[in-house]
């Protein structure tokens, strides 16, 4: 019996006492079904799953090579840090204590009149604290030659405590010497107690408004 012959009058339902080629073509048609069935119910989620775990390996490899990198880079980063620490140290070296202010103040005040400056105005304004730290303002006017004006503003940055010059604003009369006004600053760190009552007074971040 030829091929053509076998598919006549198949009767589908009961293809189990079919002719061998129909049985050949229905377990065919089973299995691509199978194939089909499995990879829309089983294969592509395992497909998902395998995409998912291939974006996490790829993360991982990023973390992993930031942290080696920060590995790699610990002993310089901790020499910065005691370089920074150092840096820092000095700085305080260089602020006052709230003791200290008069002393400082009356430095000013002689690097001026040790140039042969005539101080017009020497005024202390109010002290601004900061969190860690006090700015105290003074307005000076002092008048002298242009020499000794140049002289005061370089002894006064090299005094052994940080003191700026702001604001400077020097005026020529029509006669008589040359007159300075400026707003010079110093700083002084804050002792314990100031400290911790602008930390008191700070509100917390975040905090809930009423």
């Amino acid at each position: 019996m030829n091929i053509a012959e076998q598919f006549k009058n198949v009767n589908w339902k009961d293809i189990g006492n079919a002719a061998p080629g129909p049985k050949i073509m229905a377990l065919l048609l089973l299995l691509v079904l199978v194939v089909v069935a499995g990879w829309y119910f089983y294969w592509t989620g395992l497909n998902d799953e395998l995409e998912a775990a291939r974006g996490e390996e790829n993360k991982l490899k990023e973390e992993y090579k930031t942290k080696k990198q920060k590995a790699v880079n610990l002993p310089e980063l901790k020499k910065q840090l005691a370089q920074v620490g150092q840096y820092v140290s000095t700085l305080e070296k260089q602020l006052p204590s709230k003791a200290e202010m008069d002393a400082l103040l009356t430095d000013i005040n002689q690097a001026g009149l040790g140039r042969g400056l005539q101080f017009e105005l020497f005024r202390p304004a109010t002290v601004n604290v900061k969190e860690y730290y006090a700015e105290q303002p003074i307005a000076v006017k002092v008048t002298g030659n242009y020499h000794d004006l140049g002289a005061f503003a370089s002894d006064i940055a090299n005094l052994s405590r940080i003191v700026t010059l702001n604001d400077i604003s020097i005026a020529m009369p029509a006669s008589g010497p040359l007159s300075m006004e400026t707003t010079a600053k110093t700083f002084r760190y804050l002792d314990p107690d100031e400290v911790a009552a602008q930390r008191k007074a700070k509100p917390p971040a975040g905090g809930a408004k009423k």
